[in-house]
């Protein structure tokens, strides 16, 4: 279909955006829009109304004929009716809407080179490296910081949801419904008569859902699946260290926790002596995941403890750095430990505020 005759008996002059079955943009309220090829005027009318007041003056136009009505009316329709709606003399929207609909324009027609040519693939780095700086702003307490990086983050699911749009598929709309549903299902303590007395308690029911979900669709699996290979290392032995003790594989106190480090740091130091660095390489596995089991018990975070760690290291080291009165690769043993020690008397650094 001609978009100028179309505007021409519309009357409309400016900005038009134009919405090709199956595909539902996200609609901007300063430019014309044009619903063009949709089977039904249901699902656009629906997404509508999120966004426009129900009194919105619409066109629905097939052929030779144009019908006026109110946006929460009934529509005629046809195969080949075209909705049409004038451009609304408002600022922009704003607001998570108004933050969808820009990530749509530049992702769409005339929008940004750069987000154009990202894959869901290429974005995969960029949403790790906006969690990792997110976690630094907490970690600064810095209340600027995080909004700022908190809009970062988000900014990825945005990206991924409406190139899916864009490509005819789904938008953000469908994350949103299945989070809201997941949350309702699996909180019946909050949202049913169901009653959970801590926290432990509230993980053993939502692992309980999870399994009876599972069940339902007909999808038996393992109770560690699902925990991401990419994740780091020791939050991923975390995270399986506690499905397993929830499903029954635990010790039954923390003394055989203990000895099984134990056991681990022998069998470490036997494959170091054998010479065989593949044998050593998986002792050392056995001996990290026990210590994340007593992290567990302990309810220490394994992950923080070691950033935590090397926040230390980090700074003793250029304590060290700064106080030597040589390059630290010419320093002898003893002047090395006497530097460390100095700078371990040194307060620990706290987090900016």
């Amino acid at each position: 279909m001609m978009i100028e005759p179309l505007m021409t008996r519309l009357g409309w002059k400016g900005s038009v955006q134009v919405h090709q079955a199956p595909t539902l943009l996200q609609p901007d309220q300063r430019a014309h829009q044009l619903f063009i090829g949709f089977e039904s005027p249901h699902p656009v009318v629906e997404r509508l109304l999120r966004l426009y007041p129900a009194a919105t003056p619409v066109s629905v136009i097939a052929g030779d004929r144009r019908a006026n009505r109110l946006l929460s009316e009934d529509l005629p329709w046809q195969a080949d009716a075209v909705l049409c709606i004038p451009a609304m003399q408002t600022d922009h929207p704003g607001g998570f809407y108004g933050l969808v609909w820009i990530v749509d324009r530049l992702l769409g027609p005339g929008g940004c080179p750069w987000d154009q040519a990202q894959t869901h693939q290429s974005l995969q780095r960029h949403l790790i490296e906006e969690a990792y700086e997110l976690i630094e702003a907490i970690d600064h307490k810095s209340d600027d910081a995080m909004i700022e990086e908190l809009g970062d983050v988000l900014l990825q699911p945005l990206m991924h949801t409406q190139m899916k749009a864009l490509a005819g598929a789904w938008d953000i709309e469908a994350p949103i419904r299945t989070l809201t549903e997941k949350l309702l299902r699996r909180h019946p303590h909050v949202f049913g008569d169901l009653e959970a007395a801590d926290a432990d308690e509230v993980l053993k029911n939502w692992d309980r859902i999870k399994r009876e979900e599972k069940a339902a669709r007909a999808e038996p699996e393992s109770v560690l699946a699902g925990v991401p290979r990419a994740m780091p290392a020791l939050m991923r032995a975390m995270e399986i260290s506690k499905r397993a003790a929830r499903a029954g594989f635990e010790w039954q106190d923390e003394d055989g926790v203990w000895d099984k480090v134990a056991e681990e740091l022998g069998e470490l130091r036997e494959a170091v002596e054998s010479g065989d660095p593949d044998h050593a390489a998986d002792e050392l596995g056995d001996l990290l995941f026990t210590l994340v089991n007593v992290a567990r018990w302990r309810r220490i975070d394994p992950e923080e403890a070691l950033r935590r760690m090397l926040d230390r290291f980090q700074s003793r080291f250029s304590a060290m750095e700064a106080s030597a009165d040589r390059p630290l690769a010419e320093l002898s043993a003893d002047e090395w430990d006497r530097l460390w020690v100095a700078a371990k008397s040194l307060a620990s650094p706290r987090p900016a505020e």
